[in-house]
């Protein structure tokens, strides 16, 4: 067994070293574990437990169809990194897939697009204790009692930001401790998941047609009930994002070009007929479908109403681990990301970001950059009531212009004749082409919908500020347009692999490997 074992690991090696790059990161992982890190980042209790309220405010229990649609969409793209992974099993998932098949230029906007996706959702995830902690015990209402106004936002900051350091803590000592830690804390999540659908299905007051019912809700939209799905459509999306991460762990993956691509659409098939099974379950259980706490407080309303206090209690424990076990793979995603990019010498202090601890194997310096910036935001929004839905939007929006990069220049590739199928591993065969490009249509109609400055979800309350309505616009303008201008003007003449990770020594190259495409 240890010979087969160094014997995969030898060949792993020496595919990453084709690509271009040495070994530096410690390769431990199984199967279980690269599964576990994309599950743990979908997180369906951490998302469900944020977003649940809103969907059902807008849209009534019909918004569960909305979920169908966004697992579908998803799974597009899912299923075209998966066999990206298969070719290339490397750190920083979109960015590394980007590059060998569509050129430098579109992988730098798609690494930056998702790493500040990664580091703001590790901000959002943070306020998701917030909707937890408190409802288990007032010992966690740290700031106010949440009878002010800025009460909650408030301490949903200084909650996140503690949490947030521990994760920084943790994902300094490597992917060892990470893993098991990561495992555990999954582990608990499908736990609490597959008991909380039991229970709630064995509680159930009503049939499964209750997601025929709208309620009213979106009477007072313009477009009516499918103007309020589309907008419900923001809890899927939010939610069914981050199963990249699987592959971005190719480097620390035993046998990544079978285990990612089977990782990245297990997690996102458990996430989706998990979640889809969960909030049936909670509609068909709740006592009043017209209380106006499952429009304030979603399921964590559900949970204790239907448990009772000291079974929600503990259920919502295991949700504030999953949560937990969340910020943990995001920031675990940002810092692999910042990694592959500083490796190629594509991101300012390159040589320092790249650097690896001798001793823990990983990139400190990119885990505490994550925190310490994912901690400002929380910082700079703390009086602000309304910080979470914009953060939430923004987030999306960012993963979805990384993810219909990659599919872009996935569909090119296929429709060019020059992609190359490994038959002995995952491939779509001749779904490749319809794949990728209703990959590519999905992910720009979902831009679309939740970037629009709709009040009603960047600035439903007062005060009405124009640049929170467009907050989904113009971060991303701004921020993505910022960073091409840096790319263009300074940053592209400099990349090339640095001689500290290449794998042959001195070797400072910008091929693109296997590619067929120029460097742009």
């Amino acid at each position: 067994m240890s010979h087969d074992i160094s014997g995969s690991a030898r060949s792993d090696e020496e595919h990453l070293a084709r690509l271009g790059y040495k070994q530096e990161l410690r390769r431990t992982l199984g199967s279980f574990s690269t599964f576990a890190a994309g599950f743990a980042f979908i997180s369906i209790l951490t998302g469900a437990f944020q977003l649940f309220f809103f969907a059902y405010g807008v849209a009534g229990p019909a918004f569960w169809w909305t979920w169908l649609i966004a697992f579908a969409g998803q799974m597009l793209f899912a299923l075209c990194f998966a066999e990206l992974a298969t070719h290339y099993p490397m750190a920083g998932s979109v960015y590394n897939w980007s590059k060998q098949i569509g050129g430098r230029g579109p992988s730098w906007i798609a690494g930056l697009s998702l790493t500040l996706a990664l580091i703001v959702s590790t901000a959002g995830v943070g306020l998701a204790m917030q909707f937890v902690l408190p409802t288990i015990s007032d010992v966690f209402w740290i700031y106010g009692d949440g009878s002010g106004p800025y009460d909650a936002a408030t301490n949903g900051a200084i909650l996140g930001s503690i949490f947030i350091m521990l994760t920084t803590v943790l994902n300094s000592l490597g992917a060892k401790v990470v893993s098991f830690v990561n495992n555990v804390g999954v582990v608990v999540e499908l736990i609490a998941t597959v008991f909380l659908i039991v229970f709630f299905f064995a509680a159930a007051k009503r049939g499964p047609q209750v997601v025929f019912e709208s309620l009213g809700r979106g009477d007072d939209n313009g477009l009516g009930l499918p103007g309020a799905m589309l907008m419900a459509l923001l809890l899927g999306c939010y939610i069914m994002w981050g199963f990249d991460t699987a592959g971005s762990l190719g480097e620390e993956t035993v046998n990544p070009r079978r285990n990612s691509p089977r990782a990245i659409l297990r997690a996102l098939f458990a996430a989706g007929i998990g979640g889809a099974l969960l909030m049936l379950g909670a509609l068909m259980a709740t006592s009043d479908l017209n209380a106006e706490e499952l429009s304030v407080s979603g399921l964590p309303y559900v949970v204790q109403s239907v448990l009772g206090e000291t079974l929600g209690g503990i259920m919502l424990t295991c949700v504030a681990i999953a949560i937990f076990i969340c910020i943990l793979a995001n920031q675990t995603g940002a810092m692999r990301m910042m990694f592959a990019m500083s490796r190629d010498n594509a991101l300012p202090a390159s040589q320092r970001l790249g650097r690896v601890n001798k001793t823990t194997k990983a990139p400190v310096l990119t885990a505490v950059i994550t925190g310490v910036v994912a901690i400002a935001i929380l910082i700079l929004n703390i009086r602000q009531p309304q910080i979470f839905l914009v953060v939430t939007s923004t987030t999306v929006v960012l993963a979805l212009v990384a993810y219909t990069i990659v599919a872009a220049s996935f569909a090119r590739r296929r429709l060019s004749g020059t992609w190359v199928t490994q038959p002995e591993f995952f491939h779509l065969g001749r779904w490749g082409v319809p794949v990728a490009v209703a990959a590519v249509v999905w992910g720009v109609a979902m831009i679309v919908n939740i970037a629009w400055p709709r009040q009603s979800i960047y600035n439903p309350a007062p005060p009405f500020q124009w640049f929170l309505q467009w907050g989904g616009v113009l971060f991303v303008v701004i921020a993505l347009g910022a960073g091409l201008i840096y790319y263009l003007a300074v940053q592209r003449h400099k990349i090339g692999i640095l001689p500290q990770h290449a794998a042959n020594s001195g070797q400072s190259s910008t091929r693109t490997v296997e590619s067929g495409e120029p460097a742009i």
